[in-house]
């Protein structure tokens, strides 16, 4: 029998001056890969009020969403720490804000250690969670239906 498990997120582009903030994340095998500030929905709260705290958590900075850009799913064959293996599914809302406060700064405690702008055209030579490409694919082509496929 296949095990699932889903996971529910909401993430924030912000791009300035042909440059995106992307923070870094140390994932359980510590390998370290750039990903958009954001991070999962608590139950019970709005994925767009996580999409607010997480970025601010995560940059230091207050952001205001824009819009909403679309929805980016993946599904992935992740291995558990009992030796079994289970189908991930991740379901990402992605919206674009602009920030309006704060200063730059890395998180304390969380999940991620640094955060960093990058150029727009360099960020195919990072290190990426599959997270980045659907959600700069959708910065780009803003589809009116919120879905760029795979």
């Amino acid at each position: 029998m296949t095990t699932w498990t889903h996971r529910i997120g909401a993430y924030v582009v912000c791009v300035e001056d042909e440059r995106v903030l992307l923070v870094r994340l140390i994932n359980n095998s510590g390998l370290a890969e750039w990903t958009l500030p954001g991070g999962g929905v608590d139950p019970g709260e709005d994925p767009y009020d996580t999409a607010i705290r997480e970025f601010h958590e995560e940059t230091g900075h207050t952001v205001v969403i824009d819009r909403l850009l679309g929805v980016d799913s993946t599904v992935q064959e992740r291995n558990r720490s009992d030796g079994n293996s289970v189908l991930w599914h991740g379901i990402r809302i992605v919206y674009t804000g602009r920030i309006t406060g704060g200063e730059l700064r890395d998180e304390v405690g969380g999940s991620t250690d640094t955060a960093q702008w990058f150029p727009l055209a360099e960020i195919g030579a990072l290190p990426t969670v599959t997270l980045v490409d659907g959600a700069l694919r959708l910065y780009r082509e803003q589809p009116a239906d919120g879905h760029c496929g795979h």
